[in-house]
């Protein structure tokens, strides 16, 4: 039974740098994410110049006329411009979801040279005509994702797993990068309409990196709503629902949304790291009696996709 954490942990990841996972780091992970599920990582070895320039190509993508960034509209490789009003969380197992999130952001995903019709979601990204964008985005996703692969590892050692062999399916694995641009909501909006309405992230892994602005709120287990403000030169991280089914429930996917009433816009960036397409998910040995069946990873992703974006019911 998990504990009623009611503050986020802090932990320091700097010895995984070292490609050392030291039993003291493995502990204060399975703590938090055992407990609540979401925790600041911090001496993640991420310059804060390069997040940086991150939040400005993103400042300067939302900016756009939306004629120029409808140009890159979001394509059924689930690449591109999410206008607002256009992805619901009708998925959602905390809630009803009947309106639509009240954010717009711009997808990347892992960059494939050609699309291949056997492999669901691969192919090329979609850029806008922004001076220094790509490159920044893509090395930025480049860092994150030796930044995750190395925490990944760790998240499954300190539910007990000794045979990394799982690994594999994150040699190619499926990257998103998500640009999110929150207006503020009027004091007297609905209470069910969010800027992201409240959800568990499906996949394994997630890195957030957010301005001073707030709105992030996180459901502790006994159900209240805490706030997650910025700590500088940090990640939130948490786990999603594939990470909770492959540790056997050990470390949880927990509940969380945005709700921006502050008076100002809201900027974040979030980095999902997911296994390949075609891996099947299930618990894994040293986590103890399966509590769950195993389920293909991109099957669940096309129903995923197809119940939340107009444009993925249309392909």
């Amino acid at each position: 039974m998990a504990k009623n954490r009611k503050s986020i942990p802090i932990i320091d990841v700097a010895k995984l740098l070292k490609n050392s996972a030291s039993p003291d780091l493995l502990k204060s992970f399975y703590e938090a994410y055992n407990q609540l599920g979401f925790g600041y990582i911090i001496n993640h070895g991420i310059d804060s110049a390069l997040i940086e320039k991150v939040f400005d190509a993103s400042n300067r993508f939302h900016a756009m006329h939306l004629s120029e960034k409808m140009k890159v509209a979001l394509d059924h490789k689930h690449r591109g411009y999410i206008a607002i009003n256009t992805s619901t969380d009708v998925n959602s197992k905390l809630e009803t979801i009947k309106k639509p999130n009240q954010s717009a952001s711009f997808m990347t995903m892992r960059e494939d040279k050609i699309e291949d019709p056997k492999i669901y979601l691969s192919g090329p990204n979609q850029w806008p005509e922004l001076e220094n964008f790509r490159d920044v985005i893509e090395e930025y996703t480049t860092k994150l994702e030796e930044l995750a692969n190395n925490l990944l590892r760790a998240a499954l050692l300190s539910t007990g797993v000794t045979d990394l062999s799982v690994m594999k399916a994150f040699e190619k694995p499926t990257t998103w990068l998500r640009l999110l641009h929150y207006p503020s909501l009027a004091s007297d909006s609905p209470a069910d309409l969010y800027g992201s309405a409240p959800h568990t992230d499906f996949g394994c892994l997630t890195f957030l990196a957010q301005d001073n602005i707030g709105g992030l709120q996180v459901q502790a287990p006994d159900g209240e709503w805490l706030n997650v403000p910025k700590l500088e030169n940090s990640f939130v991280v948490n786990v999603g629902d594939m990470l909770h089914r492959m540790t056997n429930g050990l470390l949880r996917s927990t509940p969380h949304r945005v709700v921006n009433r502050s008076g100002s816009e809201r900027y974040s960036c979030v980095f999902f790291y997911d296994p390949n397409v075609s891996f099947n998910i299930k618990p894994l040995k040293g986590t103890g009696k399966p509590k769950f069946k195993s389920l293909n990873f991109g099957e669940f992703l096309r129903e995923e996709l197809v119940a939340s974006y107009e444009k993925h019911k249309a392909s």
